[in-house]
């Protein structure tokens, strides 16, 4: 089977290598001018005009991204099975469609207002109460395309910051973490849940992921998988989804879903009895799920900017190192460390240790290392 990835960034990469064992052919359709995936096929096409051609060379279509034309997701699905379903593009491309459904689902979500001005943008922030975050209703990741307002008086410097016609504005949330849990749901319906894990942002961009995620009270997993159960069913999903949810003290709050494999579950690569990659091509390809239990207990560190002393981590017999074939650029994602431990003690150690060896890394913090 040859399945046609729409981009050719470093989750195609790992798709394609965890596809490949299972006999998986792939062929990138890259629309920057700039693939990085370094395998498989590669058509570049910025301008649409070799979409036929990539029609004509694969069985399966899937994405590794979800800012991408959802016209091409739906022409492509006239003629070849695409997994997830256009549908679910679409709503991840919009914050007020995704809330609408969150909401629709009975998914617990910040209190929220659409603004298309600074005058209306300063209006919700009243209502609301600051802090709010705006966000752009489309586009935006990695913490881009947002403001937060600490008071209403801040509407205009946010307002002319993001740059965009309409925002939403979200009460601000008061958690105790950011977790996210993945799932993966097959043609026949079948569902598999990863262990929720817990992830650590700096200046928008995640740094840590431990999963499965500590200290975590058995109805927490079960709402999670509750919430994002919902998500697959109501939108006849096919492949992998990402849940963003907030913790707090009253339970979990929704951010935002992602309608593919994601940055918070690398750790399943070696911390999976299946990774997120390899279900993911089961699942668009056809076949019947894998164990997604826990080997131990993971910690995923992003590689950001710079590479670092990556023979020095190679050196450390728990550390696996993956590296995305990228040149240096600030705040660009190069790879990551996946770090394995026995108990969360020799996590935290093993994290701190390796972290040292990358440059720009922030303090290891989670909530194994309380501050204060």
């Amino acid at each position: 089977m040859r399945i046609g990835v729409l981009g050719a960034g470093q989750l195609g990469r790992m798709l394609a290598l965890a596809g490949y064992p299972l006999a998986k052919d792939f062929v990138f359709y890259d629309m920057s001018g700039s693939p990085s995936a370094g395998l498989g096929e590669v058509i570049i096409d910025r301008d649409g005009q070799y979409l036929d051609d990539f029609i004509s060379r694969v069985d399966r279509v899937t994405y590794e991204f979800e800012h991408l034309p959802v016209a091409v997701a739906e022409e492509l699905a006239k003629h070849k099975p695409v997994h997830p379903c256009p549908r679910a593009l679409e709503v991840c491309q919009n914050r007020e469609a995704e809330k609408t459904l969150f909401g629709r689902l009975g998914i617990p979500t910040p209190q929220w207002q659409i603004a298309d001005s600074a005058e209306s943008l300063k209006a919700a922030a009243e209502e609301l109460g600051c802090p709010v975050v705006a966000k752009s209703i489309t586009e935006g990741y990695d913490g881009k395309g947002q403001a937060v307002l600490k008071t209403p008086e801040e509407a205009q410097a946010a307002w002319s910051s993001i740059g965009h016609p309409r925002v939403i504005v979200e009460k601000f949330v008061n958690f105790k973490r950011e977790v996210s849990i993945i799932a993966v749901r097959a043609e026949d319906g079948d569902l598999a849940f990863y262990p929720i894990a817990e992830n650590t942002h700096h200046e928008g961009i995640l740094r840590y992921s431990i999963a499965p995620a500590p200290a975590l009270q058995a109805h927490i997993q079960q709402d999670a998988e509750k919430y994002i159960k919902s998500l697959l069913n109501e939108l006849n999903y096919v492949g992998v989804l990402t849940l963003e949810l907030f913790e707090t003290d009253d339970g979990l709050v929704a951010n935002e879903m992602a309608p593919r494999v994601h940055n918070s579950g690398h750790w399943t690569i070696e911390g999976a009895m299946t990774s997120q990659f390899e279900n993911h091509i089961r699942a668009v390809s056809g076949h019947a799920l894998g164990n997604v239990v826990a080997r131990g207990l993971s910690c995923m560190i992003n590689i950001i900017g710079e590479h670092g002393d990556i023979e020095r981590i190679l050196e450390l017999p728990y550390a696996h190192v993956h590296l995305y074939n990228k040149g240096e650029r600030p705040g660009r994602k190069l790879g990551h460390v996946n770090i394995l431990a026995d108990s969360y003690e020799e996590l935290v150690w093993r994290v701190r240790n390796c972290a040292q060896f990358l440059p720009g890394s922030p303090e290891f913090t989670s909530t194994l290392t309380p501050r204060g």
